[in-house]
């Protein structure tokens, strides 16, 4: 399933949201300039790389920042262009409603947190991998689960198969975003045994990251201010 919208419009202009998905594009076309083992120095210095952060050491290549940076410099980097399109249209349809609620510095610092939090939720089940970990993924699963909390009616437009035509249905968000969670969770489960690899082209999806990320922003959201908000419900 495909999300390609919402019924659900906000009061204000989602700056951050925008200014977000802006500087994601902005990295990612410096990398589409960058040699393959340019590319590779720039993961190595700027994602995180779990067996760095875990023992605080570099590595091979001298990092200008101490290792925890790298727990808000990955949320801006990524693997390849279905990588970056999905996440920016993730962000796109959920983040502008979010951020509505909580206002444009509060939603920042609910975005950069829970794409930390999301980061060390991965690491915590592949402290010793030296796969570099990046993507904004992590961040905004975090906006996904204060969406589900805050506009759980509100209507998701989704592309969904049938056989080999794309059909628009209106699900509602806490459908939509439930079953994605669930299938997150699951898969991260099924994962344990496997070898954690996070956010590269190469490797595999960041089950963990994606689940802790819904979970912290499910949690953080209300701290900060979600159920304050004038807006309606989303119903």
């Amino acid at each position: 399933m495909v999300p390609i919208g919402d019924e659900n419009p906000t009061r204000t202009t989602p700056y951050v949201t925008y200014a977000l998905i802006l500087a994601n594009v902005l990295v990612f076309i410096y990398e589409l300039s960058l040699s393959p083992a340019q590319l590779e120095a720039l993961f190595q210095q700027w994602a995180v790389v779990p067996a760095q952060l875990t023992t605080g050491n570099s590595g091979a290549i001298a990092t200008p920042v101490p290792e925890w940076v790298t727990l808000f410099s990955s949320q801006f980097l990524h693997g390849g262009f279905l990588h970056i399109a999905g996440n920016m249209l993730f962000l796109w349809i959920f983040g502008n409603n979010v951020e509505d609620c909580l206002g444009h510095v509060k939603y920042l610092i609910f975005y950069l947190t829970c794409g930390a939090l999301a980061a060390l939720s991965q690491w915590f089940f592949s402290a010793y991998s030296d796969v570099p970990s990046l993507g904004a993924s992590g961040a905004i699963a975090g906006v996904m689960g204060a969406y589900i909390l805050r506009f759980p009616y509100a209507k998701v437009v989704t592309l969904v198969p049938l056989g080999i035509v794309l059909i628009p249905f209106k699900i509602p968000a806490v459908f939509f975003l439930g079953f994605w969670f669930l299938q997150q969770a699951a898969s991260g489960l099924l994962s344990l045994n496997a070898p954690a690899n996070i956010g590269m082209s190469s490797g595999g999806i960041a089950y963990w990251a994606h689940a802790g990320g819904f979970i912290f922003g499910a949690i953080l959201g209300p701290l900060l201010g979600l159920f304050s908000s004038r807006s309606d419900s989303g119903a």
